[in-house]
């Protein structure tokens, strides 16, 4: 991942924020997200939501209040705000752990994300969850531990796993059936690749540095 990265942190549980911007990145605060960043004096370059959490607007030179009463997420508006400024990589800390319902919708926002040819990372405890849609993602040597893959909005055809413990060629998963689940990294370069749909990725946060993913055609 070597584009500029839009860092966003929401108002669940805080599972440890690890990391170090780089230039060109954007971090922005959703509602009680912005407390997690001051307690580890990270600058927000923006803050936005309804401030439900929070119980009140920062005193920040870069506020966008949302209304309680909307059709949409504190965290997708501002992923929007992310998308607006043109970035197509987005971190997502603190989004999990908190009310079920807005993990759920977080996990659509991943799917989202893919279907618009951008790249989503949900940060949980121990995992990472990402979303590919029409596309191929590739893990190093060095990634271990377990690795699920689930069909995301009815089916996800022509899935191919190589280099994993449970290999598949050119199957069909369906949103009924959790198929991927408890997949292993074997110490071989692995992949996982969907020709048609959409396929939700979980896999450790240890495993997230060497990724890659590219879309087809």
């Amino acid at each position: 991942m070597n584009k500029p990265i839009c860092y966003i942190v929401g108002a669940g549980e805080n599972y440890g924020l690890d990391f170090i911007p780089d230039e060109g990145d954007y971090i922005i605060a959703v509602d009680g997200g912005y407390q997690y960043l001051t307690q580890e004096n990270i600058p927000a370059d923006l803050v936005i939501g309804d401030f439900d959490t929070l119980q009140y607007v920062p005193d920040h030179d870069n506020v966008i209040k949302l209304p309680p009463e909307k059709d949409d997420t504190d965290m997708r508006a501002a992923v929007q705000e992310g998308i607006g400024k043109g970035y197509e990589i987005f971190r997502i800390y603190c989004g999990t752990g908190g009310r079920i319902d807005h993990t759920i919708a977080n996990l659509q926002l991943l799917a989202e994300l893919a279907e618009g040819g951008r790249q989503g990372f949900l940060s949980d405890r121990e995992c990472e969850i990402t979303a590919i849609k029409n596309a191929e993602m590739r893990f190093p040597k060095s990634a271990a531990g377990y690795l699920s893959v689930f069909a995301h909005s009815g089916k996800a055809e022509g899935v191919f796993l190589r280099g994993l413990k449970y290999e598949l060629t050119d199957a069909v998963l369906t949103d009924t059936w959790a198929l991927g689940v408890s997949n292993e990294f074997t110490g071989e370069e692995a992949s996982v690749s969907v020709r048609k749909g959409t396929l939700l990725v979980v896999f450790p946060r240890t495993a997230l540095d060497g990724i890659s993913v590219c879309g087809f055609s």
